[in-house]
C-alpha cells in the first residue's frame, strides 16, 4: 500500500484495501482520527477487503487515512496513507518591469495566492513584439521572482506576462503587465548591482574509472571514462606509461566530459595497461585499465598425399595420387 496518493481535482478514487482474518474482522476508517464523512467518501466492506470510492475528488479530500481492522476487540491492525489531490495554480501576483536598459527588462512578480495544493516547480516567462502579437517563451521551470530579459529589439514595443507551474502543470491565466515597454536608445547605461563573483575553477576529477577490458585479436575496442574540472582538463592517453601519439590505430574522442579511446583491429601486442591522464591548471589526475587480447585459434585440415617425382635430366615432374 502507498503512503502518498497523488491525484487530480475531478478524479475518481477507487482503492482496494485486501485483509484477513476469522471470524470477520470490524472494519473502520477515519480521517485525521475523524469518522469519514458518508457524503464525501462510499466505503464497502467484504470479509476480505474494503473499498475506499469517492467519485470526484476535491482538494478538501486531502488528509491523513486510516483503516482499522479489529477482530473481538482483542486484535487490531493498522494501515495509513495520504491523500493529496491538487489543480493547476493560480497566476502570479503584481508583475511589474522594474527596470529597462539598452536590450534588456528586468521583470519582479510575488508568487500565486493559490499553489493549487501543491509546491510550485516554477515560472515560465514569456514576450511579445507588438509588432507580431506573438508570444515566445524566455524561461521555463524558473524558480524564482525576478528575471532579465535580454535580446531587445531597440525601437520595439513588448509586452510581457507569467505563468506559474505545479505538478498539474501552466496556470490557466498568466500574469500580465499593465503597460507596454518600448525600447528606446536612452537609458543605454546600467548600473548593475554588486555581486560576488563565484569562483568555478576546480582541479580534475574523475566521474566514472576505466573499467578492465577483455577483447579479440582483430575487433576494434574502446576504453571509456568521465572526467570533470575547470578550465576543461587536457587529455592524454598513455600505454604502459608512454603517451599514446597520433597513431591511425587509435582514435581519440572527448564530448562533454566523457573520454573515449578507440582501439581499431587490436592484436596482442596492444594488451598492457592503458592510462587516461587529465590535467589543467588547477591539479591533475589519472586512472588506469588493464586491456587483454585474445588470439584467434585457426585450424587446419591436413590431407596426406603421396608424390613421386622422376627427375630427368633438364625437366621436373610430379604425379600425385590420393
Amino acid at each position: 500500500m502507498l503512503e502518498l496518493y497523488l491525484r487530480t481535482v475531478g478524479d475518481t478514487i477507487n482503492l482496494l484495501i485486501p485483509f484477513w482474518g476469522k471470524p470477520k474482522p470490524q472494519v473502520t476508517w477515519t480521517k485525521e482520527s475523524q469518522p469519514l464523512d458518508p457524503k464525501q467518501v462510499v466505503v464497502r466492506n467484504t470479509e476480505k477487503d474494503s473499498v475506499f470510492f469517492i467519485r470526484a475528488a476535491q482538494r478538501k479530500d486531502s488528509g491523513k487515512y486510516q483503516i482499522s481492522v479489529k477482530i473481538l476487540d482483542e486484535f487490531e491492525d493498522l494501515a495509513t496513507f495520504d491523500l493529496l489531490v491538487i489543480e493547476k495554480p493560480g497566476p502570479p501576483t503584481n508583475l511589474k518591469v522594474v527596470d529597462t536598459w539598452g536590450f534588456n527588462v528586468a521583470l519582479e512578480w510575488n508568487p500565486p495566492q493559490d499553489n493549487g495544493n501543491a509546491d510550485l516547480k516554477g515560472y515560465t516567462v514569456q514576450k511579445a513584439d507588438m509588432k507580431t502579437q506573438q508570444w515566445f517563451t524566455v524561461l521555463e521551470h524558473y524558480n524564482h521572482t525576478s528575471c532579465t530579459v535580454s535580446d531587445l529589439i531597440i525601437g520595439n514595443s513588448y509586452s510581457f506576462r507569467v505563468f506559474s507551474e505545479n505538478p498539474c502543470g501552466l496556470s490557466e491565466m498568466p500574469a500580465v503587465t499593465k503597460n507596454v515597454t518600448h525600447i528606446t536608445k536612452s537609458g543605454i547605461v546600467y548600473k548593475p548591482k554588486k555581486f560576488h563573483s563565484r569562483d568555478f575553477c576546480e582541479p580534475p576529477k574523475f566521474t566514472q574509472p576505466l573499467l578492465d577490458r577483455t577483447t579479440t585479436q582483430g575487433y576494434a575496442t574502446q576504453l571509456v571514462c568521465c572526467v570533470r574540472g575547470f578550465p576543461k582538463p587536457k587529455v592524454i592517453w598513455m600505454k604502459n606509461q608512454r603517451e599514446i601519439q597520433e597513431d591511425p590505430k587509435y582514435l581519440v574522442h572527448m564530448d562533454q566530459g566523457i573520454c573515449c579511446l578507440e582501439i581499431r583491429k587490436p592484436s596482442p601486442f596492444d594488451g598492457g595497461i592503458y592510462t587516461c591522464k587529465a590535467v589543467n591548471p588547477f591539479g591533475e589526475a589519472s586512472v588506469d585499465c588493464i586491456l587483454n587480447i585474445k588470439g584467434m585459434y585457426v585450424f587446419y585440415l591436413l590431407f596426406a598425399f603421396e608424390c613421386f617425382v622422376a627427375i630427368p635430366p633438364t625437366q621436373k615432374s610430379c604425379e600425385t595420387s590420393e
